[in-house]
C-alpha cells in the first residue's frame, strides 16, 4: 500500500492552491482551483466548498476526481474516490485543517467537504516511504 514520504507531506502541507477535476455529465472535465488538505493517517484529501457548487454536484454523480498542486517543477496529483460529508463533524475537522494550512475560512452556512479518498498519486513529489 502506498504511504506518503516526508517529502511528500511537507510539499501536501506548505501553502499552495490546487485544481480539482470533476466530470461533467457529458464527460468533460471541470477544473477549479480549489484549498485542499492532506491527512496522512486516513490518506484523505478534503475540500470544504458550498453544497450548491458544481463541483459537488459532479462528485455527487460521478465519484472519480483528480487534485493536483503545482509548484514550479515540483508537482503531485492525486486520484480517488470523493465521498461528499455534510455531517458538522466532518465539515469542522476540514475546516480545522483547512486553517493550518492556509488560513481560518469564512462563514458559510451551506458548507460541505469533498473527501477524496487516495487511490493513485503521480508527480515529481509522489515518492514512497
Amino acid at each position: 500500500m502506498w504511504r506518503p514520504d516526508d517529502e511528500f507531506l511537507e510539499f501536501w502541507t506548505e501553502r499552495h492552491l490546487c485544481t480539482l477535476t470533476t466530470r461533467r455529465a457529458d464527460g468533460t472535465p471541470h477544473v477549479v482551483p480549489v484549498g485542499a488538505t492532506f491527512d496522512p493517517d486516513a490518506l484523505l484529501v478534503r475540500v470544504i466548498t458550498s453544497r450548491s457548487s458544481r463541483k459537488v454536484r459532479n462528485a455527487i454523480a460521478d465519484p472519480v476526481v483528480a487534485l493536483c498542486q503545482v509548484d514550479g517543477r515540483r508537482w503531485s496529483t492525486v486520484e480517488g474516490l470523493a465521498v461528499v460529508r455534510e455531517d458538522r463533524a466532518a465539515v469542522a475537522e476540514a475546516e480545522r485543517r483547512y486553517a493550518l494550512r492556509y488560513r481560518r475560512p469564512r462563514e458559510n452556512a451551506e458548507r460541505v467537504v469533498v473527501e477524496i479518498a487516495v487511490r493513485r498519486v503521480m508527480g515529481t513529489v509522489s515518492g514512497s516511504r
